[in-house]
């Protein structure tokens, strides 16, 4: 069994049971245009919502990682996404934040404004001081999956088996954080990031294989592609197939949705764990 807490700016979040993550995207390119935020009214009011509806984690973003997606440099990240995190944490000190960045320096300006978890798309690929800068901090890490980078991961990903592929790529990674005395670590097999759709319903189809690593499982699938290319529909009209695949995910072990719907992730996880599924 894996190691059921994490320890978040002095809060021990239990994840035996399933965990519902917000998205809050400041950026003013991210795929889904619902989830894009500019002022700061705008963001408190978005956030005091999500945390009605049942949020128990924030994860914020300020760049980008859809295909073609601009670049921004690493100054500019730092300025979206810090006031952002000091203004939340002011006004909902209790509310666990998460700073979705692939950047140490991010990350690192992050934390000392009031974030408490690194969810990195890349797992220490595209930084290589990533990895020393979460010993340094001491925070739970989210390490994604991602075969290429954002700009070129969707140029016909290749694998033998993507769920052994995938699993390796963890157990390696697990080992070198290990090794830094990194423990809180929760592992994303980064649906949608290098895979085409049948690679990330084989992965969806083998998630319960990931409980062998003995880390709790982040499942994001919210509005992706793997559901509007199958129903041919768009991310505005893809929260019903967003419900079916969350729903999937939790009979196979998933421990925290990554969604951009809260109140309908938490109805989901509420009906499911009625159940003995």
């Amino acid at each position: 069994m894996f190691r059921s807490t994490i320890n978040v700016r002095g809060k021990i979040i239990n994840l035996s049971s399933p965990k519902v993550m917000g998205i809050l995207n400041v950026t003013p390119d991210s795929f889904y245009g619902k989830s894009r935020v500019k002022d700061i009214d705008s963001i408190i009011n978005q956030v005091s919502q999500m945390l009605n509806d049942g949020m128990d984690i924030i994860d914020i973003g300020g760049y980008s990682s859809r295909p073609g997606a601009k670049h921004i440099i690493e100054s500019e990240e730092i300025k979206r996404t810090v006031i952002i995190i000091k203004k939340i944490n002011n006004v909902f000190p209790d509310l666990p934040i998460s700073i979705d960045t692939f950047r140490a320096k991010v990350a690192e300006k992050a934390i000392e404004a009031g974030a408490g978890i690194i969810n990195d798309i890349s797992a220490g690929e595209l930084d290589d001081k990533m990895f020393e800068t979460v010993a340094s901090l001491q925070v739970p890490y989210i390490a994604m999956h991602m075969k290429g980078t954002p700009d070129n991961m969707q140029a016909n990903p290749v694998y033998e088996n993507v769920t052994t592929e995938v699993l390796q790529y963890f157990s390696e990674k697990l080992n070198r954080l290990s090794q830094l005395n990194i423990n809180d670590v929760i592992v994303d097999p980064g649906f949608g990031f290098g895979k085409t759709i049948e690679h990330n319903y084989e992965l969806l189809d083998k998630l319960e294989l990931f409980n062998t690593i003995n880390r709790p499982i982040l499942v994001g699938v919210s509005r992706k592609s793997m559901i509007n290319k199958v129903l041919g529909t768009s991310p505005e009209n893809a929260l019903n197939g967003t419900t079916v695949l969350n729903t999937i995910a939790l009979t196979k072990g998933a421990n925290i949705l990554r969604v951009h719907d809260v109140k309908e992730a938490v109805e989901t996880v509420k009906l499911y764990s009625m159940c003995d599924c």
